[in-house]
């Protein structure tokens, strides 16, 4: 969509109540027609992302973002054991060197013994900190709880993105760092202003987005007062395509904090079926009314 200020994306996966995805819908509509706030930085570093690959797939994944001194490596991932986890995080950690950053993400895979015993077992990989290694936020609570002797932070993400009270596992005492991402939580103004009374560090990611929507964290990320983390938005870098002739690609470790035009005849090459086109169009009427 193209609005007053520039292009905008609506990205909520599929599955996808309307209810969960009005809030992408307004982040939309924030991005695309309102002011955009103050930046404070032109460019943002940000982290390399690992799926749940085999340790042999670790170096030419991480080849893909240059200059990357950060990784975030998926763990947890279902059909697989922690042994699986521990090779990964191990090629990771070869393949950085001793000053790489290496964090984790669990996608509250673990309940809250599993993820003791896992983050025990990567502890000595140095990681910087472990994101939603469980689901709830009782469960990070407790966690936090044992594991805080060992001094790994634990970070949140579902608990804030996907929860009725993005606030809660900062009042909880459950998290030492908070991921916020634009779109699930409705716009880079209401992003802002749950970090400010959160009082917690911050790491602004994204999902699989376009481009044009990774814009829209960036600018996030550019307008927050304090930045200590590298930012998980260098995942432009893990598409097969993209919607713009020029990709928001890691240079040098970091992105650049601009606003996207798409490329005309990608978006045609790309275009949805008359069917599908059909279907989206419902979906943000729906959306629409929810707001």
């Amino acid at each position: 969509m193209e609005g007053p200020q520039g292009w905008t994306e609506l990205s909520p996966f599929v599955e996808y109540s309307d209810p969960e995805a009005a809030a992408w819908l307004a982040a939309a509509i924030d991005f695309g027609w309102s002011e955009p706030p103050a930046l404070v930085r032109t460019s943002v570093r940000v982290n390399a992302t690992v799926p749940a690959v085999t340790a042999e797939l670790v170096p030419e994944t991480l080849a893909r973002f240059p200059g990357c001194r950060t990784a975030k490596v998926k763990v947890g991932e279902p059909g697989q054991v922690l042994a699986d986890d521990v090779a990964r995080v191990a090629a990771v950690r070869a393949t950085l060197g001793p000053e790489g950053r290496v964090r984790i993400d669990a996608n509250g895979a673990w309940n809250v013994d599993e993820a003791e015993h896992a983050i025990h077992a990567l502890a000595p990989y140095d990681l910087e900190y472990v994101e939603q290694p469980c689901a709830t936020v009782e469960e990070l609570a407790e966690l936090r709880r044992r594991v805080k002797y060992m001094g790994i932070p634990i970070a949140a993400d579902e608990s804030v993105r996907k929860a009725e009270d993005p606030l809660a596992v900062a009042r909880a005492g459950a998290a030492d760092i908070l991921v916020v991402k634009a779109q699930p939580l409705g716009g880079i103004a209401r992003a802002l202003s749950i970090a400010e009374e959160a009082g917690l560090p911050v790491v602004v990611s994204s999902a699989l987005e376009t481009s044009v929507g990774l814009s829209m964290g960036l600018h996030l990320a550019a307008a927050l007062p304090s930045l200590e983390f590298d930012c998980g938005l260098g995942t432009a870098s893990l598409l097969a395509t993209d919607v713009t002739d020029a990709p928001l690609l890691p240079i040098d470790g970091a992105l650049p904090v601009r606003r996207v035009v798409p490329t005309l005849e990608l978006l045609d090459a790309y275009a949805a079926t008359a069917d599908r086109t059909r279907w989206w169009r419902a979906r943000i009427e729906r959306c629409y009314r929810q707001l």
